[in-house]
């Protein structure tokens, strides 16, 4: 019975510590951060307009059915800093500033993302 027990603990130290190093490389590997990444501003799946994430800007952003998202890039983030929406979580989420990160408005289907420069090649298809 202790064997079982010592056996239990280091799997779930080993899984807890793999959890742990996966995270640290999608925080710091895949998620770069830079002031060459875009803003990609998305309403109901057409791109309305894609600006720089190094320049301060505020938009205005019309939504699904009259809806409007105030969307702000400040100081390389990026942030839904107002909406009209009944429960303002794209508000809540505060701000985005590495690449794949996305805030989402789904009553007014309204998407603000980061990507990042496209001169890096992922893969190449022969």
């Amino acid at each position: 019975m202790i064997k079982k027990r010592k056996a239990d603990i280091i799997l779930v130290l080993f899984i807890l510590l793999s959890v742990i190093i996966l995270w640290l490389i999608i925080e710091f590997v895949v998620k770069k951060s830079g002031n060459d990444n875009q803003v990609l501003i998305k309403s109901d799946g057409e791109v309305i307009c894609q600006l720089p994430l190094n320049v301060n800007k505020s938009v205005t952003v019309e939504g699904y059915k009259g809806g409007y998202n105030v969307v702000v890039i400040e100081d390389g983030k990026v942030s839904m800093y107002e909406a009209d929406c009944p429960d303002k979580l794209c508000v809540k989420t505060g701000n985005i500033s590495k690449t794949g990160e996305t805030i989402v408005c789904l009553p007014h289907r309204i998407v603000v993302e980061i990507k990042g420069n496209d001169r890096e090649v992922d893969d190449i298809v022969q």
